[in-house]
């Protein structure tokens, strides 16, 4: 097959109907990232805080300029900014290459790839605009506070879940008993 019946097509046309889905969950997980981004950019200032939840929950207003988890924000060097941008715009590009070549039967791991590129694209926008990444989530347990974290991190973790699920067969396990 050729052209759209194979998901092809000619260059500047519409996206493959098999892709719509993952295009549609990246623009939905962008658009909800930055909207929430937004709301807390206007209305807690930076390094403030507001409790949720006594001891479990608080939305707070932190920047991260480092990577994944606070790595390197604690270290600064020249161009900080453009480096880890670069570095995350050259990640994202090798996960839509590696999903552009995803066959359509596995679902999971598309939609868990979608879920990892539309975080990505979420926070790289926030590196581009602001030079660090806006974080609001904090999750406290017993006292100990994990990092900060916002809609496009929680995302990639729940897309990185699904690709595991992917590769050690779940789908494929609960799609032969029904």
């Amino acid at each position: 097959m050729t052209g759209a019946a194979s998901g092809g097509g000619a260059p500047g046309a519409a996206p493959p109907r098999r892709w719509l889905l993952e295009l549609s969950l990246i623009a939905g997980i962008v658009a909800l990232d930055q909207l929430t981004k937004l709301l807390v950019r206007t209305g807690i200032p930076l390094h403030g805080s507001v409790t949720v939840i006594p001891d479990m929950l608080n939305l707070v207003h932190v920047r991260n300029t480092g990577a994944a988890f606070g790595f390197l924000n604690a270290v600064d060097f020249p161009y900080k900014p453009a480096v880890v941008a670069l570095v995350a715009t050259a990640a994202l590009m090798g996960i839509a290459l590696y999903a552009a070549r995803m066959s359509s039967h596995e679902r999971l791991a598309r939609v868990g790839l979608a879920l990892i590129l539309g975080g990505a694209v979420g926070n790289l926008i926030d590196r581009l605009a602001l030079g660090s990444v806006v974080d609001f989530v904090d999750v406290v347990l017993g006292g100990w506070h994990f990092w900060a974290f916002n809609v496009a991190d929680s995302t990639i973790t729940i897309g990185v879940v699904a690709m595991l699920a992917d590769m050690i067969g779940l789908d494929r396990h609960a799609s032969s008993t029904v």
